[in-house]
C-alpha cells in the first residue's frame, strides 16, 4: 500500500502548482458555497445565542456575530427571522443563496436545517428529554453542584499573583481578544472565578473544538469496557462504495490514527473549512458521518499529522457502531459522563440525522468545563467511581508520533506543552476550541484552569502563556519558573 501512496504524492508534486495557485486567486470556485455556509454559521450562532445562552439580540450581534465576516443585519433588524416561539432563526432573503435556518432542540441545543428546509421541518429534526438527576444544583456542594462555600485562600496562594493573573487574562492588549470568563480550581476547590459583564456562571458558550476532548472521553469509556480498541480497524463502511471493500486502504485505518490527527486521509479543512468539508456539516445540513467517510487516502495512516474535524467525527462513527442503537446513542453521552459529574449545563448538539457533531458543536458554561477538567485532575474518578481509565488518560497525554519532529504537542484530542516551553510544567495538557476556549489540568500543581472567550479577528490567546501567569501565584513556582517534569510523568 505504501508503494501505492508514494505514487499518488509523486503525482502530485508534477502539477503546475504556480498555475493553480494563480487560477485560485482569480476564481472563487467555492463562492456559492461560502456565501451558503455564512448564512449558515449566523443561524446556528444567532440560534444558539438567543435560545441556548439566553443572551440578547444586541449580546449576539455584539459578541457572538463578531466573529462573522460581514452579517446579515443588525440588532435594529435585517434580511433576518426569529420565531421565538419555536426558539428558531432564518438568515438571509430569498434568491440564488439559499435561506439558511436553525432551531432550539430540548436537550441539544440548535441544529442546522438543510438549505431546502423550512420551520415546517423542525418537528422532524431529533431531541432528547432525558431527565435530568433530581437535586437543585444550586443546593448540592461543587463540584457535583454550584453551591461554593465562601473559603480564605488555601495556604500558599499569593492573592495578589492570582488577581494579575486575572487582570492578565481579561484586560488584554487587543480589542478582539474577549475573554468571559475564568476560572481555577485548586485542591479540588474553586479559588478564583471571574467573569465579564453580561455573562454569569450559568451562561452557555460554544465549545468549539474543545468538544474535541469531551468526545475522546466518551470513546475512551467504550475503550475501557472493551467495546471498542484503539488499534483495531475502524471497520466503517466507507464512501464511494466500492464494488472490492476488503482492497480499500482505508480499512487499514485505526481508532488510535483518527484520535492522534494521522488518519492518512485527504484534508479538507485546511482552508476550505468554511466553504465544503466539515463546515457543510456544521453550518449546511449535510451529514456528518457521510462528509467524514468519503475521503480518499493519500498518506501512510499514522505517519503525518493533520488536524481535521471528520477525524474526530470517524471516532464518534465508531462509538455510535459499539452502541448499537440511536436511543442508546443519543443518551450515552448523559449517562455516562455529564450527568455523572454535575454537567447539567451540557448540550452535545447533533447534525440533522441525529449524530453527534462532537468536534466542535457543543454548548457549556465555565463550571461544567472545570467539572471536566477535575475529571481528569482526579485521574478519571469521580466520587471514589472510576469514570474513566489511567491508562486513557495516559493514552490522551501521549504525543501522537506523527508530531514528534514539530514539538510533540498533540496527544489523543488533547494538546501538549510543545518541547520548546520551558515555562509551564511539562506533565500540562489541554483542551483548545476556536475563539479562545481552553481546559488546562496541570496534575503536578493539583489544578484547573478554564478560560472562556468569545475572540474574534486577530486572536492569538495563549494557554500556555496563561498557564505560566496563574502559577506565579503558587509558591513552588518562583519568578514564574516552572519545574520541567520527566517524560515519563508527562505519559510518553
Amino acid at each position: 500500500m505504501l508503494k501505492h501512496l508514494t505514487s499518488v504524492v509523486a503525482l502530485v508534486a508534477l502539477l503546475p502548482t504556480s498555475a493553480v495557485s494563480q487560477q485560485e486567486e482569480s476564481y472563487d470556485y467555492w463562492q456559492f458555497d461560502r456565501e451558503m455556509i455564512q448564512r449558515g454559521v449566523q443561524a446556528i450562532l444567532m440560534c444558539n445565542g438567543l435560545f441556548t445562552s439566553n443572551r440578547t439580540l444586541e449580546q449576539v450581534f455584539d459578541q457572538e456575530l463578531a466573529y462573522v465576516r460581514n452579517p446579515i443585519g443588525t440588532a435594529e433588524g435585517g434580511d433576518y427571522f426569529i420565531d421565538r416561539e419555536l426558539r428558531a432563526v432564518a438568515i438571509g432573503a430569498d434568491g440564488a443563496i439559499p435561506v439558511m435556518r436553525a432551531a432550539f432542540r430540548e436537550g441539544l441545543g440548535c441544529v442546522i436545517l438543510a438549505p431546502d428546509q423550512g420551520f415546517q421541518d423542525i418537528e422532524t429534526l431529533p431531541s432528547l428529554t432525558l431527565p435530568y438527576p433530581a437535586g437543585d444544583p444550586a443546593e448540592i456542594p461543587w463540584p457535583n453542584g454550584d453551591l461554593v462555600e465562601s473559603l480564605p485562600l488555601p495556604e500558599g496562594i499569593d492573592q495578589g499573583a492570582l488577581a494579575a493573573a486575572s487582570d492578565w487574562a481579561f484586560d488584554r492588549e487587543s480589542a478582539e481578544q474577549v475573554t468571559l470568563s475564568l476560572i481555577v480550581v485548586k485542591d479540588g476547590r474553586i479559588i478564583h472565578e471571574r467573569y465579564a459583564p453580561g455573562v454569569d456562571m450559568t451562561t452557555r458558550t460554544r465549545t468549539w473544538s474543545t468538544a474535541k476532548s469531551i468526545a475522546v472521553s466518551l470513546i475512551g469509556m467504550l475503550v475501557d469496557r472493551g467495546q471498542l480498541s484503539l488499534d483495531e480497524p475502524l471497520g466503517l463502511e466507507w464512501l464511494p462504495r466500492t464494488r472490492s471493500p476488503e482492497t480499500d486502504p482505508r480499512r487499514h485505518i485505526t481508532l488510535r490514527h483518527v484520535l492522534n490527527m494521522s488518519s492518512g486521509l485527504y484534508p479538507v479543512d485546511n482552508g476550505l473549512e468554511y466553504a465544503t468539508g466539515s463546515g457543510l456539516a456544521y453550518w449546511a445540513g449535510a451529514s456528518s458521518i457521510n462528509g467524514a467517510r468519503n475521503r480518499a487516502l493519500i498518506r501512510e495512516p499514522g505517519t503525518y499529522w493533520d488536524y481535521e474535524n471528520y477525524d474526530t467525527l470517524l471516532g464518534v462513527l465508531a462509538m455510535k457502531l459499539a452502541l448499537g442503537d440511536e436511543t442508546t446513542y443519543r443518551e450515552f453521552p448523559r449517562r455516562a459522563l455529564l450527568d455523572r459529574i454535575g454537567m447539567r449545563n451540557t448540550l452535545l448538539s447533533v447534525d440533522r440525522f441525529g449524530d453527534f457533531i462532537l468536534s466542535s458543536q457543543v454548548y457549556t458554561n465555565a463550571r461544567d468545563l472545570a467539572r471536566f477538567g477535575l475529571l481528569y485532575l482526579n485521574g478519571g474518578e469521580w466520587d471514589g467511581e472510576r469514570l474513566i481509565s489511567e491508562r486513557w488518560i495516559d493514552f490522551v497525554r501521549t504525543a501522537a508520533p506523527a508530531t514528534a519532529e514539530s514539538g510533540n504537542f498533540y496527544g489523543g484530542q488533547w494538546w501538549l506543552v510543545p518541547d520548546d516551553r520551558n515555562d509551564v510544567p511539562h506533565d500540562a495538557y489541554s483542551t483548545a476550541g476556536n475563539r479562545g476556549q481552553y481546559v488546562v489540568v496541570v496534575p503536578s500543581h493539583d489544578m484547573v484552569i478554564v478560560r472562556r472567550g468569545l475572540d474574534y479577528g486577530r486572536q492569538g490567546f495563549d494557554r500556555w502563556d496563561l498557564t505560566r501567569e496563574v502559577l506565579k501565584a503558587v509558591d513552588a513556582v518562583s519568578d514564574g519558573e516552572a519545574p520541567r517534569d520527566s517524560e515519563a510523568d508527562r505519559g510518553s
